[in-house]
């Protein structure tokens, strides 16, 4: 199975498209204006950064779209109480997904019910879609994957979930980290390998 590959494929996304993501000087910008009580500038801020976001949640939360969309309105509503406290080193993107990934394991800790993955499947796939077999086979490696990058110890798992599912670039990564961009891809590195071995013991 091949990690990288997996990692990156795009989840079904009918979620607003966002724009050419605005370089650092815009984002101080924007986020000098916001400070000053333009919303525009908020406006422009989640048009940039919604769907990627959202595709990290929707990957964290298994696919749950509502969910999904629920975090990610909890998760900008962080971002708008804290901003204060940002300080601009990384991108506000970054910040962000930080934020995102608090919200989900917030969330994640709270009392739920828990869906048998064949239920879930069962919800996804038509039995009578001629290709059932291929998007069941498809759900179940995306539920095995789900899984094993939850297992993860942090800061590996949330590396792994911003820098594959978020898309965030690895110089960003490591400006927020506060490391170096070579001890990133080292610690990338592991956290694929960890994968890698659990998903080789359950295949």
């Amino acid at each position: 199975m091949r990690i990288a590959a997996i990692m990156t494929q795009s989840p079904p996304l009918d979620q607003p498209a966002a724009g050419a993501p605005p370089g650092q000087a815009d984002e101080h910008v924007l986020l000098a204006s916001l400070r000053n009580g333009n919303r525009g500038a908020a406006e422009e801020l989640v048009r940039h950064t919604y769907r990627r976001i959202w595709a990290l949640l929707f990957r964290l939360t298994g696919g749950e779209e509502e969910v999904a969309a629920d975090l990610t309105q909890e998760t900008y509503r962080k971002a708008w109480a804290a901003l204060p406290s940002f300080d601009g080193r990384s991108a506000f993107s970054t910040w962000a997904f930080r934020i995102a990934y608090t919200t989900w394991l917030n969330h994640r800790r709270r009392p739920r019910p828990v869906v048998p993955m064949e239920d879930g499947l069962a919800a996804r796939v038509r039995s009578e879609d001629p290709d059932a077999e291929a998007l069941t086979e498809r759900a179940q490696q995306d539920e095995r994957l789900m899984r094993a990058v939850l297992g993860l110890p942090d800061p590996h798992r949330r590396l792994v979930a911003a820098r594959f599912w978020g898309e965030v670039p690895v110089r960003e990564l490591s400006a927020a980290e506060g490391i170096s961009e070579q001890a990133l891809r080292k610690r990338l590195r592991k956290a694929l390998a960890i994968l890698r071995d659990t998903l080789e013991v359950k295949s």
